[in-house]
């Protein structure tokens, strides 16, 4: 633990870890690694090489922290307003991730896209 003197002269805890600089470049790297990756995603759902059913049933890893907001808008003829109401009548957070889905809302978004 790291112990810091604020400006009053306490001094507290920190929780954080210093992360060394190649801990930091490898998160670094794995981030942008992941962006690469969801950017051609994003792009395959737009041009129909990849479908959002198959995203949502069997997600690839680098998605489960993806924004299901952000995916859906990637598919064609789905704008902000058509992706808030599905969002909406499946009860499901504009800012809930792929991951985090429950096994009902998964299901429930499935069945209404698939129509």
């Amino acid at each position: 633990m790291v112990t810091a003197t604020g400006p009053t002269g306490s001094t507290s805890n920190s929780t954080t870890p210093e992360r060394s600089l190649n801990q930091r470049m490898d998160a670094l790297a794995r981030a942008n690694e992941i962006r690469i990756q969801r950017a051609q995603l994003k792009r395959d759902l737009k041009s129909g090489r990849r479908s959002i059913h198959q995203l949502l049933t069997d997600p690839p890893e680098y998605v489960e922290t993806a924004k299901v907001f952000d995916m859906l808008l990637a598919v064609p003829k789905y704008g902000r307003v058509k992706v808030n109401k599905i969002l909406v009548h499946c009860r499901i957070a504009p800012s809930k991730t792929i991951g985090g889905l429950s096994e009902r809302q998964r299901s429930e978004l499935i069945s209404l896209l698939h129509h």
